[in-house]
């Protein structure tokens, strides 16, 4: 696959709520540096906290605005819409940019930059308590 290929379905999949396929266009060693959960390494990791993604959100939808492709490499402006599971009456609104770097096919590092504070009702959730921002 190219690397838009893989990105087209980095999306795709994320939009469908396709958490396995999306978790298998990463390489078994991957790296991911992600706003809210943190410094994450290997596939293994990544598919168990994805195993929740269903659960997590009633809605969730990364729509690409901007992307930008050379080599092995991909940066992504893009837009997220969401709704937490526990907290349907507090939509989640927010601009993101991604960065990729691919290699023999596969996602083998990922980040993502984006402010925090549209995902409070996502992080309550998760905490079990209210976060105070």
């Amino acid at each position: 696959m190219t690397t838009k290929e893989i990105i087209e379905l980095y999306y795709e999949y994320a939009n469908s709520g396709n958490w396995k396929k999306w978790c298998d266009l990463f390489a078994e060693d991957m790296i991911m540096d992600e706003q809210l959960a943190g410094h994450i390494e290997t596939l293994a990791i990544l598919r168990v906290m994805m195993d929740g993604m269903g659960q997590a959100y009633r809605k969730f939808q990364n729509n690409p605005g901007h992307i930008i492709i050379e080599d092995n490499e991909a940066a992504v402006v893009s837009h997220i819409s969401a709704i937490a599971a526990k907290f349907p009456d507090l939509p989640i609104e927010c601009g993101v940019m991604n960065y990729f770097r691919i290699e023999n096919g596969k996602i083998v590092y990922m980040s993502n930059f984006h402010d925090s504070k549209p995902f409070k009702p996502f992080l309550d959730q998760i905490s079990g308590k209210i976060i105070e921002f």
